[in-house]
């Protein structure tokens, strides 16, 4: 029987990777995402990134079933010609299968519940012990416990920002601004636009905001040839400044941590003021300013101006916890230069991350995120079912020869501790010859 269909070639699709032409393919059919994009639940920057490619194991870990639906209507009557799919990806997409088959997805537990009855009751302990104690100590003791209520309540957000984990999608979003801009003052929105980037082009140096901190911090020696930042549209210069503090990186990591949320708030800022088509602007700008209400009124009750800056520290200073999680999980990794590529998309995550081994009694600690590769690979699937598909991960990634790295938490923060340094060792010699640091890259850095 003759083929009736139209075909098009994996260097004809590569041609149509601009914002004005974009196509992506999916199971070999070809679509035209070009209007789509500005319009897309999860922003262009996923699609430009993967732009003029097959992206199927890209649309499977992010979309769920009922997505579907809505490419006829994006079908440009194309099939991708040689479409082929590689053993890693037909294990990948057998796996997704079998989860939702096994209905993982959707079995969300009663994590949720836990969740803002526990960030309720640590938040109701802050403003208790501002409110009704004159102790000093009480004071500190607040303020520690509000960094740690931030933790669990920017769990609660990233859950929110992958998956459904309230009862209809209006809840959804009020939960989303609830935790992310009214509690914490990050916006939801600025969230999705640089986490969703991040997924899809984990480790990346120059796709992925997630390691583009110059001038304060660099886990590569590549970062030094002022690479141009494909997410933000600059070029991250590496220039004196920016060699001062990348060489002494590994001995002030942990104090940029403690201050670290200040540049979160000034990214919200910067971006829900910017001319950026911003979904929801309106209510994340209110969302922020419920923040930035409640938060100067509570630490305005402290009767001391020396005890409102520690009040202030401390609780940054613990929930820097967090922020040096987010590290473990990515610093000491593999890196590479380019844009992301759709074939590969197992390959990456694996190559990119860096799982936390706990005992399960500490997963509410590491809100699911110490099984970074599972989060990767499955970003919808529930915290509480991480744990579960963790051991079948680590057979498939066994089975294609490919890393599954899994590290106490001091060991991981040796890793970091040492691919930092390997980076700022090299900062300081960067005056040598090229093909010296060219080497030092080679032998002492990953990817």
């Amino acid at each position: 029987m003759a083929d009736n269909k139209k075909y098009i070639t994996p260097d004809e699709l590569k041609k149509h990777n601009r914002s004005d032409d974009l196509w992506i393919s999916i199971q070999g059919k070809v679509y035209d995402v070009t209007e789509w994009a500005k319009i897309h639940p999860g922003g262009d920057v996923p699609l430009l990134n993967l732009a003029g490619q097959d992206v199927t194991d890209a649309f499977i870990a992010f979309h769920p079933g009922t997505a579907w639906k809505y490419l006829d209507s994006l079908f440009t009557g194309y099939h991708l010609q040689d479409y082929q799919v590689s053993e890693v990806s037909k294990d990948y997409r057998n796996l997704v299968a079998q989860f939702v088959k096994a209905g993982l997805f959707e079995k969300k537990g009663h994590g949720v519940i836990y969740s803002l009855c526990f960030a309720s009751v640590l938040l109701s302990a802050c403003f208790y012990g501002v409110l009704c104690c004159n102790n000093f100590w009480i004071h500190m003791l607040s303020a520690a416990v509000l960094g740690f209520s931030w933790m669990q309540v920017a769990y609660l957000g990233h859950d929110s920002g992958h998956y459904q984990i309230m009862a209809s999608k209006g809840y959804n979003k009020l939960a989303q601004i609830l935790t992310g801009n009214c509690l914490t003052g990050i916006s939801i929105a600025w969230w999705k636009w640089t986490h969703n980037a991040h997924h899809v082009s984990c480790n990346s140096l120059d796709y992925d905001p997630d390691l583009q901190h110059l001038p304060m911090l660099a886990v590569s020696s590549r970062l030094f040839q002022s690479l141009t930042s494909q997410f933000y549209k600059r070029k991250l210069t590496f220039d004196s400044i920016a060699r001062f503090f990348v060489s002494y990186q590994h001995i002030t990591f942990y104090p940029v941590m403690c201050v670290a949320r200040v540049n979160l708030y000034l990214q919200t800022f910067i971006l829900l003021l910017s001319k950026r088509r911003v979904p929801d602007r309106a209510l994340n700008i209110l969302g922020i300013l419920v923040f930035w209400t409640w938060f100067p009124l509570l630490v305005s009750c402290l009767p001391t101006w020396s005890e409102r800056m520690l009040f202030v520290l401390v609780s940054f200073s613990v929930t820097s916890i967090q922020h040096v999680q987010f590290c473990l999980n990515h610093f000491a990794a593999n890196v590479y230069v380019g844009a992301p590529k759709g074939n590969d998309w197992f390959e990456k995550q694996t190559s990119g991350t860096i799982d936390i081994a706990c005992s399960s009694k500490m997963d509410w600690f590491f809100g699911g995120l110490q099984f970074q590769l599972e989060h990767h690979l499955f970003p919808r699937l529930p915290r509480c079912n991480l744990r579960k598909v963790s051991p079948i991960v680590q057979e498939l990634c066994k089975k294609h020869n490919l890393p599954y790295r899994s590290l106490s938490f001091f060991e991981a923060n040796k890793w970091t501790l040492k691919t930092l340094r390997t980076a700022a060792l090299e900062a300081r010699d960067f005056s040598s010859a090229a093909p010296k640091n060219l080497l030092w890259e080679a032998v002492n850095t990953h990817g």
